[in-house]
């Protein structure tokens, strides 16, 4: 035991050596300067490769860009199967979508093109279509500069009828608006000939046969108040072609100008006649939820 201490007594300390200092420390001394390896160069950041824009998108965007749901709720209806590409089923999280690939969810195509809203206070004498064969005027010279998207009008309104008119590229929400089955209420504004007399309005609440497609029924129909007996308004879910006008006509009266004021709890609040407005993120969640 002793001749090991003497050995490690005996062993000689390098000059300036710490007997406190960790293994692999070196002290400087005060003459020592630090050596910087890229001192006097520029600094150089090193900056990652912009990814390349290949054209395909995540599945669950491409769902969400079609305006179904959000990404989240995308990837649990992914799991479930419910997505299609090129025909096949496809339940692989992060999948990407390639350019010219066919997207079907729940057996509908889709697209992943942003949605777009606009509503409309169409004036007279624009038909509602998207081409007219003898160049007459239609409601998309209205919305030319709203938007680049292809957007299609929801719904009709006559030439001769104002008003309200929403125009999308969402055909899950088109369908959904046009459909009799979502009961998607509109409130008319109509002017007549004459005064309608209380039998008559009794007789629409009622339901008036039509034909060829029956009993048009009318949620409700009233005067308006402070306006003379020959106004009223009358609310109804039922899309039917000139419905509103056939109902007047087969009790007698005429038409003197129809005019819609409120499309599915929409108004033409702040919309001057012929002028437009895109929809809010509220008013198109709220269109989704009827």
């Amino acid at each position: 035991m002793k001749k090991r201490q003497e050995r490690r007594d005996a062993s000689p300390k390098k000059p300036g050596a710490n007997s406190n200092a960790k293994p692999g420390f070196k002290k400087p001394d005060g003459n020592s300067k630090p050596n910087f390896k890229n001192a006097g160069k520029p600094f150089k950041p090193r900056l990652k490769k912009a990814p390349v824009d290949d054209g395909t998108i995540r599945l669950n965007k491409y769902i969400a860009n079609a305006g179904i749901c959000s990404r989240r709720e995308a990837d649990e209806f992914i799991r479930t199967g419910l997505a299609q590409v090129n025909g096949k089923v496809v339940t692989e999280m992060g999948y990407k979508v390639q350019p010219g690939d066919v997207v079907k969810f729940d057996g509908k195509t889709i697209s992943a093109e942003k949605n777009v809203y606009i509503l409309l206070n169409k004036p007279k004498g624009f038909i509602t279509t998207t081409r007219d064969e003898k160049d007459r005027k239609t409601v998309m010279d209205l919305i030319a500069n709203a938007t680049t998207a292809r957007v299609f009008p929801v719904g009709r309104l006559d030439r001769a009828t104002t008003g309200l008119l929403l125009f999308t590229n969402d055909g899950y929400l088109t369908k959904k608006l046009t459909h009799p089955s979502h009961s998607v209420r509109k409130i008319y504004h109509v002017t007549l000939n004459k005064k309608v007399t209380h039998a008559d309005l009794d007789e629409i609440r009622k339901g008036v046969r039509l034909i060829p497609e029956g009993i048009a029924e009318v949620d409700n129909v009233s005067f308006i108040e402070g306006k003379p007996h020959t106004e009223v308004g009358i609310e109804i879910h039922i899309g039917w072609n000139r419905v509103v006008r056939r109902i007047f006509e087969k009790l007698g009266y005429e038409i003197e100008s129809l005019d819609r004021v409120s499309f599915g709890g929409l108004t033409k609040k702040n919309i001057k006649r012929g002028d437009w407005r895109k929809l809010d993120e509220k008013e198109v969640s709220f269109l989704k939820m009827l």
